[in-house]
């Protein structure tokens, strides 16, 4: 697939692409990952750069004792490297891995710097990214030390719903494993099943075939009663 054919395909991209330099319309490539694929790995050299124009992925932090931690999740139009490379550190401080099929821009380390240099459009939308990812994490900073397990978990269910789902079925069912809750919530697994238990028998949640459910009551009087937001985060692409 050509660049043209590319952003024909999937135009949000596009308004990254507006003052490339001509140069690299002869070194890139287009890469598609499949589901469950490693980008790259935390503490790896970083010798390329990537525009993920299509599909979503998580960014994860890998400890030494085993443990996993979900930073975030993102969807296209997002970067792969951009943090490290600005920085200027040689190696990866996340690992991310694909969680639909993903589609991206690549060029390398050199050819993305170089880019930066000449392309101050680009160069604002980069820092633009940075920012954003930044004030994400310092607004949510502290957020698990002061604030309880339930608070917390009804939050995260509140951001995995999807509002016309729910309003359609009249039910919502959180299709996650403990494990993988346990991942992206940064708790452990017997507290989740702590918080699970105390929300179900105060009738905020209910559980089916060990899943957890939110009916539309459930989640009208969640979204009521939850002060945290991620309001701030669907602003971002207005």
């Amino acid at each position: 697939m050509k660049l043209e054919e590319l952003l024909e395909k999937y135009p949000a991209a596009k308004t990254y692409f507006e003052h490339m330099p001509k140069e690299l319309l002869q070194r890139y490539s287009i890469r598609t990952f499949p589901p469950g694929y490693i980008i790259h790995q935390k503490d790896y050299p970083l010798n390329y750069f990537g525009i993920i124009v299509h599909g979503d992925h998580r960014v994860i932090n890998e400890f030494e004792n085993g443990n996993v931690f979900m930073i975030e999740k993102n969807e296209a139009v997002d970067f792969i490297g951009e943090v490290a490379i600005v920085a200027g550190m040689e190696k990866t401080s996340v690992t991310i891995e694909t969680l639909t099929e993903c589609v991206a821009f690549m060029i390398s380390r050199e050819d993305f710097e170089m880019w930066l240099s000449k392309d101050m459009h680009f160069l604002r939308l980069i820092a633009k990214e940075i920012a954003f990812k930044l004030y994400r994490s310092s607004y949510n900073r502290g957020a698990k030390l002061f604030y309880p397990p339930t608070y917390l978990f009804i939050d995260y269910l509140l951001k995995n719903v999807q509002k016309s789902e729910i309003e359609a079925k009249g039910f919502y069912k959180l299709n996650k494993t403990r494990e993988e809750i346990r991942e992206e919530l940064g708790m452990t697994v017997k507290t989740i099943n702590r918080t699970i238990a105390k929300l179900k028998e105060q009738q905020q949640i209910g559980i089916k075939s060990g899943k957890v459910t939110l009916s539309l009551a459930q989640y009208h009087a969640a979204l009521e009663n939850n002060k945290l937001t991620n309001d701030f985060i669907s602003e971002r692409r207005l």
